[in-house]
């Protein structure tokens, strides 16, 4: 048994339980991993950053001791009590990406890709799905990299073309929606309440749903992917600690992004996509504090939804992605 000394709205933690459950990321083949019972979530990105769990102990329901979030996820994680065990959701699944973007492999393997600020990169792209994400970033003169994070994603399948953005934000504020999404072009309109769908008339399996009242949505297709954004800046504490460099106009605030794909082929490539592969080979030193996929280039493409980096495989089987809007209905 637990409770909350700083509590958050129960539909707001039942919203980031449903965020860390659906976050995943498998092949078919491979069932999500879930979370044992005894866990917890905490938000203090939301509140505050000391916010803490009391974890009791079940005999005497005393507590026996707090948890707070570790600080490579001061925004949200996950508790195992009674022990007070904490995880970020990175450790927690494959199939996500979160801060300076470290990957979690569909292979069950950690690795970062920094990329480059303001470029975009192929995060996937098969034949039927194809997903670039825009890095944004700050320049630390000290290091021969920049500082990166996921702005936006850039997805396409069949004609269609869906956008979902972070946008720019100066001072934080959690209470107000930062997200942008697009479909086709057209701008989608959701309410701020937890629970509000979108769904597309052009696709009825496409729906944007809210898991939070702000920055936060789970978007699904069906039989292709789910995928679960969260908007979080960059505080001014881990900024401090990290020398990330933030300034008072740009809190840079990115997504955390939790991936699951129903549907992926053999020849599935990009920087995530390829560790889906039955062949693939990690190459990278796991045993490394900070393993890092490098190669960039090959995987930049032109804009947020080109097609063109060099391991590009949309449209490689012109009859599966007209399937994806067929499976759809």
């Amino acid at each position: 048994m637990a409770r909350h000394l700083s509590a958050a709205p129960a539909l707001v933690v039942a919203g980031l339980v449903a965020l860390c459950a659906a976050a995943a990321s498998v092949s078919a083949q491979s069932p999500p991993r879930p979370l044992p019972s005894n866990y917890h979530v905490i938000t203090p990105g939301k509140y505050r950053r000391d916010q803490q769990l009391a974890c009791n102990d079940d005999k005497t329901n005393r507590t026996a001791c707090m948890a707070k979030c570790d600080r490579r996820c001061p925004n949200q994680c996950i508790v195992l009590c009674p022990g007070c065990k904490t995880f970020c959701m990175c450790d927690f699944y494959p199939g996500v990406s979160c801060g300076d973007p470290r990957f979690t492999g569909g292979d069950g393997n950690n690795f970062y890709f920094h990329g480059k600020k303001d470029q975009d990169f192929c995060i996937l792209s098969d034949a039927n799905l194809h997903i670039n994400a825009h890095f944004i970033g700050k320049r630390n003169p000290s290091m021969s990299r920049d500082f990166t994070w996921i702005q936006a994603l850039g997805i396409r399948f069949a004609e269609h073309r869906l956008y979902m953005g972070a946008k720019k934000t100066a001072k934080w504020n959690n209470d107000v929606d930062r997200l942008e999404l697009a479909f086709d072009g057209a701008p989608i309109d959701i309410p701020t309440e937890i629970g509000a769908v979108w769904e597309s008339t052009a696709v009825p399996g496409l729906t944007v749903a809210r898991i939070a009242a702000t920055n936060g949505v789970r978007v699904h297709l069906n039989g292709a992917f789910d995928i679960m954004a969260n908007v979080v800046p960059i505080s001014k504490e881990d900024s401090r600690i990290h020398n990330y460099g933030v300034t008072e106009d740009d809190s840079l605030a990115h997504f955390d992004l939790g991936f699951k794909f129903l549907d992926l082929t053999e020849d599935v490539h990009g920087v995530l996509g390829q560790t889906y592969r039955s062949d693939y080979v990690n190459r990278l030193s796991v045993s490394s504090k900070m393993p890092v996929m490098g190669g960039a280039p090959k995987y930049l493409s032109s804009d947020i939804f080109a097609t063109d980096c060099a391991v590009a495989r949309f449209g490689s089987h012109k009859v599966g992605i007209s399937m994806v809007t067929a499976r759809a209905y």
